[in-house]
Order: structure tokens, then C-alpha cells, then sequence
């Protein structure tokens, strides 16, 4: 039987995810969980990745492993940075949650806008972006918006309210050819985006699920 382990810091993604990839795969699985919200709480509050928190990350990343997991996923884009430097130290395949996401926003065309909800996901997100262009020899001009007090109503239980912020703010969104969400926790609110913008929205978890589905099978 197939083991793995997933690593969060948002209370939402925790309880959504799992489903998600369960759905997605076809036989029995186990999954563990592993919630720890100082990982994305802390760079929030200091405004960067401290050496504390890599090494906090790294002691998540080990005791994910230890479960006997085929794969590890980390499901929070503040983190990716991190995980990339880490994963090899692993043992086991590490997923960051938009490794896959990022790849394919650069497939859409050069006008790459990021929303997110956490100022600390911002620069994550536009760097990997920035990288995935580089490895693709295409272009990336990246525009961002940030809208703090979605989150910030997410984490007070209103969702509906986190869903109208972002929805209003994408109503504003002119050239851009395609809509990155920088946070698991925004995908609930990809079609009412969509909708409002009017160009593609990609979200992290749909495709980060399918990307470890085709990883299990391999």
C-alpha cells in the first residue's frame, strides 16, 4: 500500500486537501498528516524564511519521511524555496505544493499576474515562476496583487468573504494572460476569479494531485 505524507501550515488546506487526493487516486493509500503553522506564521511576522524555520522545515520534512512515505507533499507556497533546497536531503520524492502550477503558468504566455493573500508567498511564487520561465527559454513579465484581508477573513471562518475580495480584485485585472493563485487555500475561489477576470486561474492543489498521481503510478 502506497504511504503519503502531507505537510501544512493552513488550517483549510488541511482539512481539503487530503480528500482531494483521495479522490484522485485509484486504490487504497495511506496518508499521514503533519500541521504546523509557525512555518508560515513566523515569515509573516518577520517578513522573511529565518534559519529557524529551515530548520524547523527540514525536522517536518524528516519526520514525514520517517512515516514510510513514497512521497512527501508540501502543501504551503511560502515554503517552496526552502523545500527545493531541502528535498534532496530527503530520501523520498518532496512535491511543493505549485511545482507544478508554476511550470505551467509560463505555457500561457509572458503576462503572468500572481494574486495571494499572504504578502510572505509573493516573492516564493514570482521567483519560482521566474525559474520555471528560464529552464522553458520563454519570458515572464509577473505583475502581483496582494489582498491580505482575504486571508485574514479565511482565518475568521468567512469564506464567502475571502471569495468577494478576491473576486473584486480580479474584476480589475487588465493584460494578463494568465491568473496565478499563489495559495492553496485560494483555489476555492478560482471560478468566481475566473469569471471576473476573464482569462485562465490556475490553482495549485488540482494540479500538484495530479502530478503526485502520475508520480505513485510511475
Amino acid at each position: 500500500m502506497k504511504r503519503i505524507a502531507l505537510i501544512h501550515t493552513v488550517r483549510s488546506v488541511l482539512e481539503g486537501f487530503e480528500p482531494q487526493l483521495r479522490q484522485a487516486l485509484s486504490g487504497p493509500v495511506l496518508i499521514h498528516n503533519i500541521f504546523d503553522d509557525f512555518l508560515a506564521t513566523d515569515p509573516a511576522v518577520l517578513g522573511f524564511f529565518s534559519d529557524v524555520n529551515k530548520r524547523r522545515l527540514a525536522n517536518d520534512l524528516e519526520n514525514a519521511a520517517l512515516t514510510g512515505a513514497d512521497l512527501v507533499i508540501v502543501t504551503c507556497s511560502t515554503l517552496t524555496p526552502a523545500v527545493a533546497e531541502l528535498r534532496g536531503s530527503v530520501g523520498v520524492p518532496v512535491l511543493a505544493i505549485d511545482d507544478a502550477m508554476c511550470r505551467l503558468a509560463v505555457t500561457h504566455g509572458p503576462r503572468i499576474l500572481v494574486m495571494a493573500t499572504a504578502r510572505s508567498t509573493l516573492e516564493p511564487t514570482t521567483a519560482k515562476i521566474r525559474e520555471e520561465a528560464g529552464k522553458a527559454g520563454v519570458p515572464a513579465e509577473i505583475r502581483t496583487v496582494l489582498r491580505e484581508k482575504a486571508l485574514a477573513a479565511l482565518k475568521a471562518g468567512d469564506a464567502e468573504g475571502h471569495d468577494a475580495i478576491l473576486e473584486e480584485a480580479a474584476r480589475e485585472i487588465r493584460d494578463a494572460d494568465v491568473v496565478v493563485l499563489a495559495q492553496a487555500s485560494m483555489a476555492r475561489a478560482a471560478g468566481r476569479v475566473a469569471a471576473a477576470c476573464g482569462v485562465p486561474v490556475l490553482a495549485s492543489p488540482g494540479l500538484c494531485v495530479a502530478e503526485a498521481k502520475r508520480l505513485l503510478e510511475e
